[in-house]
């Protein structure tokens, strides 16, 4: 992988994520927002019933089991049962009302985080798909999957967790403390001596773990593309007993990874025991301070005991404040990547959608001194130059790496020119709407790409379901019936991943009936036929001829003997026009494609006359 492989994977510091990142993702969230508001005053009707329980402890304490002094007389026996009864009533009630609150905002904050991730994932996939060829060059597969899976599910546990128990935990320390200042100003005042201490752990926390989990973020997307290189590369590897190295190479990826996620564990296993036992400090000081001013007569004893219980609420949502940072910084983490990757443009200029020409007819291609490089100063075409008109047949041939697959790919727009122009019926084809001319062509490559799935749905893939007589007016034409008799279920048979189950010939003449389903225009064809069997080479001509039939085309070809019924032969040696014209031209002239050719047939690489 070059340097530049990572360009849009951690370019920030690590000092510190920006926040701003969060308001991003306002625009998702808002079409969501009624059930946001419904969750938030949840929230609120469970903090009051939550800080409701201990005042109802205290008038409990105060009236009925140990009341209060103030020259209120003691209720008799059966009236403080009766009353103990009531409060316990009161008091099931409340968690009855409480477990109702706390159910219901679970599942609008679930059903939330579900529909905004939903939402997310959509789009990050279109854009994905929208992106240049020159991106998915530079990125590992494994690096990109990361994004469409983990880094959105931690977003889904960014709304789910964080934001509902950030929204109760910090209403609720509010509220204690507001109630806790009601109830002895002096006693509150000293149990909040403790707070500086939690606010110098949780800064020092905050500051270790936003390293930790960005760099546990990386090894994540590191480990995923290793994983994808292995599945991808499993033949070469075990045919080259490559497996021991690549599992060492592993091995050092994922050792990376368990000591990153050793410090996660060491950092929460000294911070939360730390948290625990301030709150303790908390307890033991309001124990010590309070128990003196109930004797003084200051204090009750019921509002002694619902000041302990205050104090343990109050530091359970410091506590979970303190774990949810963590679900804070891993969700950070993957919106700034996520958003890196929102961020990075098609290469591609295109016109909005609607505007631009419209493409009626097509007419003429031209190539005008068009220069092509992969990588910046090493050009792969210079200056090429020609011209097709409709209905005419264009061969590119050529030497191993002269550029020819390269110029292929230039016409659909996978990739741009770096120099010079391609005018499509004379405008500028980066004036196009993209849609108005890939529609009109069919690109058949030399390793036709196949989808998990039927050959059926490879073959009509993002069309129409086609009626039984196109059905089989595209197999015939594109000399399918050999592999629909030796496919179980014939079209609906599943052609395995990356078109596994069939032969590399097989996987050609696929390509070829899926471009007959298009009916296109233009044919833009690569080759590729070396590998395959002098039967189903002679299928692969006979379907191309069928296919070619009153289309324009360019075929890029690496035997000489199937360009001879071509119009023009252009001829590329090291990204430049050598020659152009007929076959019978080229020959006589007796210059780089005589030669070429003379050598085609003297290694027996021509079959043909």
């Amino acid at each position: 992988m070059p340097p530049e492989a990572a360009d849009f994977e951690d370019p920030r510091p690590v000092s510190g994520y920006d926040f701003r990142l969060l308001l991003r993702l306002l625009p998702y969230a808002r079409p969501h927002r009624a059930l946001l508001a419904g969750s938030v005053v949840l929230v609120l009707g469970i903090t009051l019933l939550d800080l409701s329980l201990p005042l109802l402890m205290r008038h409990a304490i105060d009236r009925y089991i140990a009341p209060a002094g103030g020259g209120a007389p003691a209720p008799e026996p059966a009236a403080a049962l009766q009353g103990l009864s009531l409060t316990a009533a009161g008091f099931a009630l409340l968690v009855l009302l409480q477990f109702v609150f706390s159910f219901a905002q679970s599942v609008l904050m679930e059903a939330t985080g579900q529909r905004i991730m939903h939402d997310l994932r959509l789009r990050l996939y279109a854009h994905t798909q929208e992106l240049s060829l020159d991106f998915f060059a530079r990125n590992p597969v494994g690096r990109i999957v990361t994004r469409l899976t983990g880094d959105i599910q931690n977003l889904y546990e960014l709304f789910t967790s964080f934001l509902s128990f950030l929204a109760k935990d910090l209403i609720l320390i509010a509220g204690i403390a507001a109630v806790l200042l009601a109830l002895d100003t002096r006693l509150a005042l000293v149990t909040f001596l403790v707070l500086p201490a939690v606010a110098v752990a949780a800064v020092h926390f905050s500051r270790r773990a936003r390293e930790i989990f960005r760099a546990l973020r990386i090894q994540a997307a590191e480990i995923n593309t290793r994983f994808a290189e292995t599945i991808g590369g499993i033949r070469v590897i075990q045919v080259h007993r490559g497996e021991a190295r690549n599992a060492e190479r592993f091995d050092r990826l994922n050792l990376e990874n368990y000591r990153t996620g050793m410090e996660q564990i060491r950092l929460l296993a000294v911070f939360l025991p730390l948290i625990e036992v301030l709150a303790l400090a908390a307890v033991a000081l309001v124990i010590g301070y309070g128990g003196s001013r109930v004797h003084e007569g200051a204090l009750s004893l019921g509002a002694l005991v619902a000041f302990l219980s205050y104090i343990r609420m109050f530091f359970r949502p410091l506590r979970d404040l303190a774990e949810k940072y963590n679900v804070l910084q891993n969700a950070l983490a993957s919106v700034e990547r996520i958003f890196l990757l929102f961020d990075t443009p098609p290469a591609l200029r295109a016109p909005p959608p609607g505007a631009g020409p419209r493409l009626d007819r097509f007419e003429v291609l031209s190539f005008e001194e068009v220069g092509f490089a992969y990588v910046p100063g090493e050009p792969v075409l210079r200056g090429v130059s020609f011209t097709l008109r409709r209905g005419g047949t264009l061969a590119v041939v050529g030497p191993t790496g002269a550029g020819k697959s390269s110029l292929l790919q230039l016409i659909p727009r996978l990739y741009d020119p770096t120099s010079g122009r391609i005018l499509l019926n004379g405008i500028d084809l980066r004036d196009w709407p993209k849609a108005a001319f890939r529609g009109r062509l069919a690109l058949v490559l030399q390793d036709p790409t196949l989808f998990s799935g039927t050959l059926r749905e490879n073959l009509f893939h993002g069309l129409p379901p086609p009626t039984p007589a196109e059905e089989a007016r595209i197999v015939a034409a594109a000399r399918l019936e050999r592999l629909l008799e030796r496919l179980p279920a014939g079209l609906d048979s599943p052609v395995g991943e990356a078109g596994g189950a069939v032969s590399a010939g097989e996987r050609q003449l696929i390509a070829i009936a899926r471009a007959f389903a298009r009916n296109p225009e233009i044919i833009l064809f690569d080759e590729a036929t070396s590998a395959v069997d002098s039967e189903t080479e002679l299928a692969i001509q006979e379907a191309l001829e069928r296919l070619l039939e009153e289309r324009t085309a360019i075929l890029v070809a690496h035997r000489l003997s199937t360009v001879r019924a071509a119009d023009e032969i252009l001829v590329l040696h090291r990204g430049r026009v050598l020659e152009v014209g007929p076959h019978a031209a080229l020959m006589a002239q007796r210059g780089f494609y005589f030669h070429l050719h003379q050598a085609q047939v003297q290694t027996g690489g021509d079959r043909g006359p």
